[in-house]
């Protein structure tokens, strides 16, 4: 494989460069070691540019899926917010009806209670008209009959 050969070369270059004393390192002729290293990308199997792209394209995937889950979750809550607000209002407003419920069948209570006493007062009256009226005819009758 071709390859396996320029990464020879770039060892060749390396064992045969002059080193620098008391440091390990070595001199190497750049522009040599950079197009070797050129060739190298070049003859890489279609594969392997592939598998980059692919891990690069999952990157993006992943940070679109974790961008959308925050955004859904983002909504969910809202909405959950809402429908507890929603509950809440209704809540009170049923409060608030029963509340209004009460106090009407409270005065319709107190309007019925009023008028029969206001009913019963004024047949009371009527009554007592009429039984002063009674002996007024009674007396007349009476008064009639003694004559």
């Amino acid at each position: 494989m071709d390859l396996l050969k320029l990464l020879n070369e770039i060892e060749e270059i390396l064992e045969e460069s002059s080193s620098i004393p008391l440091s390990g390192k070595v001199m190497v002729d750049k522009h040599e070691v950079l197009d070797i290293l050129n060739e190298i990308r070049s003859k890489l199997p279609d594969e392997i540019k592939q598998a980059e792209w692919i891990r690069e394209e999952r990157q993006r995937i992943l940070a679109e899926a974790q961008k959308e889950a925050e955004t859904v979750t983002k909504e969910a809550r809202l909405h959950i917010e809402e429908m507890v607000e929603r509950d809440e209002i209704t809540k009170r407003a049923q409060a608030r009806a029963d509340e209004i419920i009460q106090k009407a069948q409270s005065n319709a209570k107190d309007i019925r209670l009023g008028g029969r006493e206001y009913a019963d007062e004024l047949l009371k009256t009527v009554q007592s008209q009429l039984e002063e009226l009674l002996k007024t005819v009674d007396q007349n009758r009476n008064e009639l009959n003694e004559m």
